[in-house]
């Protein structure tokens, strides 16, 4: 019986009524995007005739993604559509800033184990810190907020990236412990525009069209400002135009931060929509990969670096390990992994150990977990 009750509890842990299954699916896909993005070879921009190409999609849009869910995860954690006021919300804070800390700590970790890869963690535990003054604030503010960083900052970034402290050896250790190839003063807009979300009624039809409608109209206006750049001449290459008005991943360019920001709303949205029909039940291993994010992220880091050291005694070749064609292996094995664990478990072993460690170290009222909507 004990057995039959734990296994229960796992089930609706990531299944239950509280549980907002299209979140879930799109982190999952953020996951696969990042796992594509690291592991195979992207070469050429999309072209919606060449279906070769169509996997530059994930490129740094994945991220963006995966940025845009942890806001939302943000808002969830602090009360979703009730954000917690007063000392709760002091609670709320330490714990956040607990979490923060620990998830730059394991970037850091996994930057050093010689991976060739930008760990987006230190950039999420600076990102949380900034968050925290923010999470009183209303939708409406919280929006002026993401969009006004998303317009001002591809303006002042080449000044950033430009700074003489980037330079040297002290300056890449720099540029690797802050998480700049997901700068934070940009990629706040990310965070706060996910909070946003995360304080409205996700579980609304009206609100999940409306997230999917207006996630299409902003990846149209990013490519059409990405067209008018190129074709007025202000975005000639090496000028400080192309910088602003860029489309590329990790550019940080208007272009990108609207029409990436873009993509990850419809996503969203999308995802939300196809979670309300019986598709839920078919895409549940994608959704306990997406139950457990940081699991999933940090495990297919850490599998990489076994296997490198395992065939090549190294783990820093980029090329040689993306030649080993493991991005489908790698896949299969979160989905199995994760699967296994959710039904067995519940929460993944890493978001349930952050859940702990902060309970632990800030002592209060047990705040509701982790992605789970106030009604």
């Amino acid at each position: 019986m004990a057995a039959a009750a734990e296994l229960n509890r796992a089930w609706l842990s990531w299944n239950g009524p509280a549980r907002l299954h299209g979140l879930d699916l799109a982190r999952a896909l953020a996951v696969f995007g990042m796992l594509a993005a690291h592991l195979l070879t992207i070469e050429e921009p999309v072209a919606l005739t060449e279906p070769s190409t169509w996997v530059d999609l994930v490129n740094g849009r994945s991220s963006i993604l995966f940025a845009t869910l942890a806001g939302v995860s943000i808002a969830l954690m602090t009360g979703g559509r009730m954000p917690h006021r007063g000392a709760r919300l002091g609670v709320s804070r330490r714990r956040l800033a607990v979490r923060a800390v620990a998830l730059w700590l394991i970037g850091v970790i996994l930057t050093l184990s010689g991976v060739p890869i930008y760990v987006i963690l230190q950039a999420y535990g600076i990102l949380f810190l900034l968050a925290l003054p923010l999470l009183a604030l209303s939708i409406r503010t919280l929006w002026a907020i993401a969009a006004s960083v998303a317009l001002v900052m591809p303006w002042v970034l080449p000044f950033l990236d430009a700074l003489p402290m980037w330079d040297g050896e002290s300056g890449r250790d720099l540029f690797l412990f802050t998480g700049w190839a997901y700068p934070f003063p940009l990629w706040i807009a990310f965070i706060v525009a996910g909070i946003a979300l995360g304080r409205t009624d996700l579980r609304s039809t009206t609100v999940q069209v409306t997230i999917l409608a207006a996630g299409v109209a902003a990846l149209v206006v990013g490519g059409i400002i990405s067209i008018v750049a190129e074709v007025t001449g202000m975005a000639l290459p090496g000028t400080y135009g192309e910088a602003v008005f860029s489309a590329q991943a990790h550019s940080g360019g208007l272009a990108e931060v609207i029409g990436s920001g873009g993509f990850a709303l419809a996503i969203l949205g999308a995802c939300l929509l196809l979670c309300r029909t019986p598709i839920t039940w078919l895409v549940a291993p994608l959704r306990a990969v997406g139950s457990m994010p940081l699991t999933a992220y940090v495990g297919q880091v850490v599998v990489w670096a076994v296997v490198a050291l395992g065939v090549f005694d190294d783990t820093t070749d980029l090329t040689a390990f993306r030649e080993l064609g493991l991005f489908w292996w790698f896949c299969l094995g979160a989905v199995v992994f994760c699967t296994s664990w959710a039904l067995l478990n519940g929460r993944g072993p890493l978001e349930r150990g952050l859940a702990f460690l902060s309970r632990k170290l800030v002592p209060g009222w047990h705040l509701d977990p982790a992605d789970r909507v106030v009604t």
